[in-house]
């Protein structure tokens, strides 16, 4: 099996992004799997044609995207992307779409075909914090997501894709005023290699109780 991994590069005025040096530890064979890395410009546009040139070029199996997600506790799969982009920043290129539709006239949302479920109890069974997120923005990672799920319906309908959002690095935790919640990279890859191997052993997702109250 081959899985397309991708990162985003620094954003907002930061030095560093947590998904991209978490992506850069990640090992290039998880149990059977290939690992293909992929680092992304945080542009809107540019991101989803960078991914899309990478699955022609490898035609992996399964696509599985990582961003950095400030205020979150822990890894963080992504159930669904929404037909929107609403930047409440602007992007690496000075872009803040407001309310724009990421593809005219598609679908208003698109579920993650990866094991979500599974991977959150992967992560777990590896000693690190995760849950199922029900929303991934309306940002980059949001815009990605979507380009990349529409594409992969509409071109390549027998590979799988989703998204997982990491929290912040120690280091960057420390920056902010208020502090922020934080994992060290290292356990942020070994959360990732933990959803890989989940994504490797699961078509379909499990059954269990990763719904959200609010």
């Amino acid at each position: 099996m081959k899985l397309l991994l991708t990162a985003f590069d620094p954003f907002g005025g930061e030095s560093a992004n947590a998904a991209q040096e978490a992506v850069r530890l990640v090992s290039d064979t998880v149990g059977e799997v290939r690992v293909v890395k992929l680092t992304v410009p945080t542009v809107f546009g540019r991101s989803v044609a960078a991914v899309a040139a990478a699955i022609e070029a490898e035609r992996p199996d399964a696509v599985l995207c990582v961003g950095q997600a400030g205020g979150r506790a822990g890894l963080t799969p992504e159930r669904v992307a929404i037909n929107v982009d609403d930047a409440s920043i602007p992007d690496n290129e000075g872009n803040q779409p407001m309310d724009r539709p990421i593809v005219p006239g598609g679908p208003a949302a698109y579920f993650s075909t990866l094991p979500v479920k599974a991977m959150v109890r992967a992560i777990r069974d590896a000693g690190l914090p995760a849950s199922v997120s029900n929303s991934a923005g309306t940002f980059v990672c949001n815009h990605l997501m979507y380009g990349v799920l529409h594409l992969l319906h509409e071109r390549y309908p027998g590979v799988r894709g989703g998204f997982l959002h990491v929290p912040l690095s120690p280091a960057q935790a420390s920056r902010l005023p208020a502090g922020a919640p934080s994992l060290p990279v290292e356990d942020m890859a070994a959360g990732i290699e933990a959803a890989i191997g989940a994504i490797a052993a699961y078509e379909r997702d499990i059954a269990a109780a990763e719904g959200a109250l609010n």
